[in-house]
């Protein structure tokens, strides 16, 4: 039962290759496949800007003719420049309990990233931090959330087995929605709120958000860059636009608070209804009725997701998480939701941190960045 690991080279490997964790996960019960459409376009180079100043590869595991693991390595030169670094990624990286299968993408990765000048690797990451980041390390009996990685127990072990120490940790919280706004949390919005000077905009439809995604996915360039988020590389227009046309058809508007400074975005906050539940029983297939699970999952949750929030740097500090957040809370109330779920927040971030635990936010996840030097 010799292993061979092989590079992707042609259309049937890639989708071989996208579609593979669909066998590797058939009945693991918390998994959420992905929406397989964007996958497509994610893998492709043709579609997916970040190939076109990103060194890659993808491998796959064959045994006996059958493809029983993959990883993909990448290079992202506009961070590794912006941050005077060598670093490469593995991501994606997928397999049956197997810790040879797993060690043999892993040397493979690095032997290409060592190849290519690189002296430190990390992952799972993906291009940048808006994909997939971190091994689930606890929280398992909790189902995927839809921006998340969900790996069997045993990856995270054969991971260190291979010589990877932790890099950073990532906590996600939940927060059960309180019925009443917390004593602190109405003091101080109410002293926002009297000092003026800042505006809240908030959408009742998607065309109203529309003309602010580039301004807001702007902002988040802005604030991510000087906040020197872990994994970070900036974005051009076109991977903006790119992003907007992958989250907007599930964005609910309701959910997006943007703060402005006059006619000027200063910050702002992202939140989706939860609707993996939906995207389950559509096995990540939108067509031909898949859509209708993922909609009728979505107007039934009790679940907010986070996905996106920041505020500008010069403003910090002034009580416009607390505006947003009283916002949200509002909205969410008014759509019956009773938890949230706040998404990755850096064990470092310390601020942001203290305030999930100030509205009795709890960590009920955490997920492990790795890294390993070459």
């Amino acid at each position: 039962m010799s292993l061979e690991i092989r590079e992707v080279s042609s259309k049937k490997d890639r989708k071989i290759f996208i579609f593979l964790p669909e066998k590797i996960h058939r009945g693991h019960k918390n998994w959420v496949p992905p929406i397989w459409a964007d996958e497509k376009k994610y893998f492709d180079p043709q579609k997916n800007r970040a190939f076109s100043y990103c060194d890659t590869i993808m491998l796959l595991a064959w045994r006996n003719s059958e493809p029983v693991g993959r990883i993909m390595g990448i290079i992202n030169h506009r961070y590794n420049e912006y941050r005077q670094e060598k670093t490469a990624r593995f991501g994606y990286l997928e397999a049956y309990e197997d810790r040879e299968v797993v060690k043999a993408l892993l040397d493979h990765v690095e032997s290409w990233a060592r190849n290519k000048g690189m002296t430190k690797i990390v992952g799972p990451y993906g291009f940048s931090d808006q994909d997939p980041e971190g091994f689930l390390i606890q929280g398992f009996e909790n189902r995927a959330t839809i921006a998340t990685y969900y790996n069997f127990e045993w990856m995270p072990r054969m991971v260190e087995e291979a010589g990877y120490i932790k890099d950073i940790d990532y906590f996600v919280y939940k927060i059960i929605i309180p019925k009443e706004l917390p004593d602190f949390y109405q003091k101080i919005y109410e002293r926002v709120t009297k000092r003026g000077g800042f505006k809240i905009l908030e959408f009742k439809k998607r065309k109203e958000l529309k003309p602010w995604v580039r301004p807001i996915l702007s902002l988040m360039n802005e604030c991510y860059l000087a906040g020197e988020i872990y994994g970070y590389a900036p974005l051009d227009e076109v991977e903006m636009d790119e992003l907007a046309k992958r989250y907007l058809p599930v964005i609910d508007p309701r959910f997006v608070k943007v703060v402005l400074k006059g006619e000027e975005p200063v910050a702002f906050i992202v939140g989706i209804p939860d609707m993996t539940e939906g995207i389950q029983k559509a096995r990540g297939r939108l067509w031909p009725f898949g859509f209708i699970h993922i909609l009728r999952a979505a107007r039934r949750s009790k679940q907010l997701d986070l996905l996106l929030g920041a505020i500008k740097e010069k403003y910090r500090g002034m009580g416009l998480d607390v505006l947003m957040g009283v916002r949200m809370l509002q909205s969410a109330w008014e759509a019956g939701f009773e938890i949230i779920d706040t998404h990755h927040e850096m064990e470092t971030n310390y601020l942001v941190r203290a305030e999930m635990e100030k509205m009795g936010g709890v960590i009920y996840k955490i997920f492990r960045v790795y890294q390993k030097s070459l």
